[in-house]
């Protein structure tokens, strides 16, 4: 369960922690975030970042460098040096953008030391509360009589635009993907009636579900989530091994020696051990994760497995 990855993860903080004692940053560190400042990832990155400071006892700086689905951003710490000063705050587009993207300057599978995932950000498939959709089969059901209906998304290979594909793969329905240039674009599409659903975040999705606007049918998490608890995963209804969410983690730069990295690790899981941070991260929907660099590498390498395998058997391109 994720609670119980989270407790085993913050269990492991303290030795951790002393392993690393043998570096200090000498000077401020700076972390490149892919996207622009104000959404839920930042915020993440925000309420961490004072405890990794006083951990790392250099000030933390953060640099939003927003666009072409965090690449830029990625492009800048992947020619940084490897001195443990240059971080790189990212999602789940360091799994699809390598299946995606050509002609970028550095490569995604080695140009990144993994440190510390920070916490998974649960889809939730949702549609308008005006609709008379209440389920899941109901949806499929609507789907078949009347193919070609409008999914929002995110973006394509965005993990909302591939939850979407993997769902009209299984069922074997005809829809029309609509990419947004950003999350909070593509809920006033739903809500506007531009779409019939969406799969999409819990920080976009939750409040406008507690606010009677939107109905969730679902959540593409193994387990129930704790900020919607009566709505079922995508397994309790049959979907089985369907696992499909955004995360937020911190990466350094390759070749960044393994106590700097271990030093990086253990700032960050004592800031998401924060009582404070914790209750921030669950009031945003997010289930904080707190994994160090071994743990978070082996999430990362099946990701990059499950996600590319379904990049390539859909052929899913990014003009598509």
């Amino acid at each position: 369960m994720l609670s119980r990855r989270t407790a085993i993860a913050s269990a492991m903080i303290l030795p951790f922690a002393a392993h690393a004692q043998d570096w200090s940053p000498n000077r401020p560190v700076r972390v490149v975030a892919g996207w622009p400042g104000g959404g839920a990832a930042d915020a993440s990155l925000r309420v961490v970042a004072p405890h990794m400071q006083t951990a790392l006892g250099q000030p933390v700086v953060i640099e939003n460098r927003a666009g072409a689905s965090g690449s830029i951003a990625a492009a800048a710490v992947a020619q940084a040096a490897p001195d443990g000063q240059t971080l790189l705050f990212d999602a789940a587009g360091q799994v699809s953008n390598p299946f995606l993207m050509r002609g970028l300057a550095f490569d995604y599978l080695t140009a990144f030391t993994p440190v510390c995932l920070f916490a998974l950000l649960p889809n939730v498939l949702c549609v308008r509360a005006e609709t008379p959709i209440h389920s899941v089969p109901e949806l499929v059901a609507y789907l078949r009589a009347n193919p070609g209906q409008p999914c929002a998304n995110t973006g394509i290979g965005i993990t909302s635009h591939l939850a979407a594909v993997m769902f009209a793969s299984i069922e074997k329905l005809q829809v029309t993907h609509v990419p947004y240039r950003a999350s909070s674009q593509s809920m006033p599409g739903l809500l506007a009636g531009e779409t019939l659903f969406t799969f999409n975040t819990t920080p976009l999705s939750v409040p406008l579900v507690r606010d009677g606007r939107v109905r969730a049918l679902a959540v593409t998490t193994p387990q129930r989530i704790p900020s919607l608890p009566d709505t079922p995963t995508m397994q309790e209804l049959g979907y089985a091994g369907f696992s499909l969410n955004e995360w937020i983690a911190l990466f350094a730069p390759a070749g960044t020696p393994a106590n700097m990295v271990a030093r990086h690790a253990a700032a960050a899981q004592q800031g998401l051990a924060d009582p404070v941070v914790r209750e921030r991260h669950a009031l945003l929907g997010m289930e904080v994760m707190a994994q160090g660099p071994a743990e978070f590498g082996a999430f990362l390498a099946e990701q990059r497995t499950r996600i590319g395998a379904l990049i390539r058997d859909n052929n899913i391109r990014l003009e598509s």
